[in-house]
């Protein structure tokens, strides 16, 4: 199996010191080293940091009972390599800590104390080691680890589950807003501290509807993981899936038939569309323009319907299983399903432009919710709000996979980073899906869309990433063997994203949040998972 790319890591890890003397083992979709010890950590991530690379995902492996070690992975990603870099680091038991490199990459703030709360492993260093994961009401237990039972019964929690940051200064207060929202949206507290108008920080807490996927996957059959993959975030059912399916593909060393790479592209471009109309609809109605969401609301209504007269499924699930696709895209239906996304085109066409000649919309989203590239790069932004705010990042075209290793998808970037941009980085990305569906139409072979999947080596792992609509979505598994997973590492672009939020409210003022908060959608969900 043979794919495009450079070999940019493969100079890396000859230049850098503790990677030049560590094992290593190379695949079409991977680099992976691996370190007996985390003392070179940090003097790893400052010299990928220096050469343009970027921290894709941090996260662990509790491997005591097979090899008396747990597993420290560091995720990273260069734009001139189409495989990704995977560092391994042995924590010994009897010392559970690692060096942290969040002073380093911010981007890693959270994983790394996701680490901390999942595994009991400290995070050495780091700049704020409160739990993220697990409230501060918790027991001192850690779900992630192989000795904690999927089914153990907690005592009731009692206290506060977190501890806000005081709010202090003459004429400083603040404004507690959440868990629980109007709507049917999922929890998340937001305290806001103000003094008049303007927001001089906002503080989060998340996880309050963490649902334990990555330990519902242990000992999950292969076949079956699919289908909890598709629930990780409910609106990125087909991304999180295929993932999935890439991860398991990955570790058998197969690809999908031509019909099933191609049919998957047609797929996950259509899960863009219609939830990028969705929230062009949603910033519309945000500002009070109403008639626009209307417009919006019933785009996204007929693309669902669209969705299902192609597929039988509105929301596209079912439809995946590793080695393809369940069944082949219908060349029967699908001549006149391509015939009225130009009648979707031309009206998604009028309601830009709607929006785009308003002036009092265009007033409200511009210069809202700044953020600024440099801050972008920091965080490890990705997705919609890493490419309004400067970041020239898309799996897509970076790392394709798929029928994406036939295309060349246009990527919009902008560098102003304020709703007005992410609105119009979603407008630009729903045209260029409406083209790469074509073109990925036109070239879709008849043949079988689904190959078997070979017995997968037990204690193979394999690393897969998809561009969801949100973002960079990563699945890392290991095979236990007799057909079951020993664990499944799942990271959706709202990890990385929901920091950026604190960054982009401050200076604006509270009745703006709304809107800046929609103009990023997370997921709630992908982030609790």
């Amino acid at each position: 199996m043979s794919r495009p790319g450079s070999a940019a890591f493969d100079s890396l890890m000859a230049e850098v010191r503790p990677l030049a003397a560590s094992a290593c083992e190379k695949t079409p979709w991977e680099v992976r080293a691996f370190l007996p010890g985390a003392d070179d950590r940090q003097e790893i991530a400052a010299a990928l940091l220096d050469r343009g690379c970027r921290f894709a995902s941090v996260f662990a492996e509790d491997r005591r009972a097979q090899e008396r070690a747990y597993y420290l992975y560091d995720v990273v990603e260069h734009r001139d390599d189409h495989r990704y870099l995977v560092i391994r680091y042995r924590v010994a038991p009897e010392q559970p800590r690692f060096p942290s490199i969040s002073l380093q990459a911010p981007a890693a703030n959270w994983m790394e104390r996701e680490t901390q709360d999942w595994f009991g492993i400290e995070a050495e260093g780091h700049p704020n080691p409160r739990r993220v994961a697990l409230h501060d009401h918790w027991p001192g237990v850690h779900p992630l680890l192989k000795d904690f039972p999927i089914d153990a019964v907690l005592p009731p929690l009692e206290g506060d589950p977190h501890i806000f940051r005081q709010t202090i200064g003459e004429g400083v207060f603040y404004v507690p807003v959440g868990p629980v929202h109007a709507g049917i949206i999922e929890p998340g507290h937001f305290h806001f501290a103000v003094a008049g108008e303007p927001v001089i920080y906002l503080q989060l807490r998340l996880f309050y509807t963490h649902k334990g996927v990555e330990k519902r996957f242990e000992n999950l059959p292969l076949t079956h993981g699919v289908f909890l993959a598709e629930s990780v975030s409910g609106d990125t059912s087909f991304g999180h899936g295929l993932a999935h399916c890439l991860a398991l593909e990955h570790a058998a060393g197969i690809e999908a038939p031509p019909h099933a790479r191609i049919g998957r592209v047609i797929l996950l471009e259509l899960e863009r569309i219609y939830n990028h109309a969705a929230d062009i609809g949603a910033i519309a109605t945000d500002v009070g323009f109403v008639i626009a969401n209307s417009h919006a609301t019933r785009l996204r209504e007929q693309m669902l319907r669209l969705n299902e007269e192609l597929t039988g499924s509105r929301l596209l699930r079912g439809l995946l299983r590793p080695g393809g696709l369940r069944r082949p895209l219908d060349a029967a239906r699908l001549a006149p399903f391509l015939e009225k996304l130009e009648s979707f085109e031309r009206e998604y066409r009028s309601l830009v432009r709607l929006i785009e000649d308003s002036d009092s919309t265009r007033d409200r989203l511009e210069t809202t919710g700044t953020l600024p590239p440099a801050k972008a790069k920091d965080l490890g932004i990705v997705g919609v709000a890493g490419r309004a705010s400067g970041q020239d990042l898309d799996v897509r075209r970076d790392h394709p996979f798929d029928g994406y290793q036939g295309l060349q998808p246009r990527v919009p970037v902008f560098s102003q980073g304020d709703v007005l941009h992410r609105m119009r980085v979603r407008s630009e990305e729903v045209l260029e899906s409406l083209s790469l569906i074509r073109a990925a139409a036109a070239e879709l072979p008849e043949g079988p869309s689904l190959s078997p999947l070979p017995e997968i080596a037990p204690g193979a792992t394999a690393l897969s990433a998809v561009e969801g609509w949100r973002g960079e979505i990563l699945h890392w598994i290991r095979n236990g063997g007799n057909g079951r997973l020993d664990r499944c590492r799942i990271k959706d672009p709202s990890l990385n994203n929901w920091p950026a939020i604190v960054e982009a409210i401050q200076g604006n003022i509270i009745p703006d949040f709304p809107v800046i908060n929609k103009s990023f959608n997370l997921s709630y969900s992908g982030t609790d998972r």
